[in-house]
């Protein structure tokens, strides 16, 4: 533990992404004046996490600029940093954290904002050397260190957006790449088949050599070095690399351990509350009722959630609680596309796509009962910005309009 920090905190945030961070600005800037210490296993000060497969990756933006404040802000705000430091057993009795050095850390609240691991694969081969994520810094740094070392032909496996933003870079590099996915269609759990179809389209003109009902039976390797990936069926694909995006595990073990309800992450209730004494839980391991589900219990993978829910717990902290009601949207860069989503399409039952992808700039809108519940914009702008407008109401539309390019969705929302 670093010498300067001490053995315990009014406050200990234990996570440093852009929850953690959030949280620990929010309680200044709510006017808390007591003691906080954030703990973070890497030993990096609170960086951007979106931009670490597109922009740092493809060498387009220095890891420096990736900072969500500079390392001085944190000192000037009396914000302590264990780095490279993580929570191995919580006690919620004594309210004392054990730490990986071997010392303890005492806490008055408990934030947990620790995000996921990378969900690994399990087949055969899956530790072999050249076998990648991205989720850290130290993750893409490797991955870069083999490019550059001239390693030419990669395998992308999961059709997700980390995976297809993750190709998408890849193939700017000019770099061989095969991405499969093992269902049927790319973005499978989050889009409806006109997106995904509109995507799988874009990566193929663009080069990518994408599989569909794609599944790995096991990866080959030679002298502890992966070279191919073979599917089901026997097809062998060479590989020099191989970048695994099927999702993260909620990083929530110790607190399950000390007691804490969660079976996908550790739920929390409407002010981040978890169902032990003085512990709040923020950001991707959080699952909580969301409203804009229909009272659902997820979790939501996004900035937005992360840095809204730590708003929330800090004010909680600061006796000005308010419930967790933040509208939920989300964003994806590839190639030159950028994707709004606005709300969450969870059991739609129709679809309305405003515009022809054909033309790179539509939008797909969700309805369930006839209510718009989320919609997806690509080089939309407008549609965006009005287009959330109808998810908050939850308005009911004429589906014709909704089509119709001549209708602005903002006369949906006052009509």
């Amino acid at each position: 533990m670093d010498s300067s920090v001490s053995s315990r905190a009014d406050v200990v945030i234990v996570g440093a992404g852009h929850g953690g961070a959030q949280c620990a600005i929010a309680l200044r800037q709510n006017g808390f004046a007591g003691t906080v210490t954030v703990v973070g296993r890497e030993p990096e000060f609170p960086y951007e996490r979106p931009p670490l497969s597109k922009d740092y990756f493809a060498r387009e933006k220095a890891f420096e600029r990736l900072h969500i404040r500079p390392p001085a802000f944190w000192a000037e705000k009396d914000i302590d940093f264990l780095l490279g430091t993580q929570v191995d057993a919580v006690d919620p009795a004594t309210k004392q954290l054990a730490l990986s050095d071997g010392r303890s850390l005492g806490y008055g609240n408990l934030v947990w904002a620790t995000g996921g691991d990378p969900r690994r694969l399990t087949c055969a081969g899956a530790d072999l050397a050249g076998v990648h994520a991205v989720r850290t810094r130290a993750d893409c740094d490797a991955l870069m260190a083999e490019i550059d070392a001239g390693k030419h032909d990669i395998v992308v496996i999961g059709g997700g957006y980390i995976g297809l933003e993750a190709a998408a870079v890849l193939g700017k590099l000019g770099l061989n790449v095969t991405l499969l996915e093992a269902l049927p269609r790319v973005l499978a759990r989050v889009a409806g088949e006109e997106l995904s179809g509109f995507y799988q389209q874009v990566h193929s003109d663009h080069g990518v050599d994408l599989r569909l009902n794609a599944r790995v039976e096991c990866l080959e390797g030679e002298k502890g070095q992966v070279t191919a990936v073979r599917l089901e069926g026997g097809e062998r694909i060479p590989a020099e690399a191989v970048l695994v995006g099927i999702g993260i595990i909620p990083a929530v073990e110790p607190l399950i351990l000390a007691g804490a309800t969660g079976s996908n992450g550790v739920d929390v209730d409407a002010f981040c509350r978890t169902s032990l004494p003085d512990i709040y839980a923020i950001g991707d391991c959080a699952a909580f009722a969301c409203d804009f589900a229909g009272g659902q219990v997820m979790r939501v993978e996004s900035v937005q959630n992360a840095i809204d829910m730590a708003s929330c717990v800090a004010k909680a902290i600061c006796g000005n609680a308010r419930p967790y009601k933040a509208f939920p949207w989300f964003w994806s860069n590839q190639y030159d596309l950028k994707l709004q989503t606005a709300g969450i399409n969870v059991g739609f039952d129709e679809t309305v796509v405003r515009g022809t992808p054909a033309n790179r700039a539509f939008s797909v809108i969700y309805l369930k009962d006839g209510k718009i519940v989320a919609i997806d914009c690509v080089n939309s702008v407008k549609d965006y910005v009005q287009g959330r407008k109808l998810v908050e109401q939850g308005v009911r539309p004429d589906v014709a309009k909704l089509a119709d390019l001549g209708t602005a969705l903002k006369e949906l929302v006052e009509a």
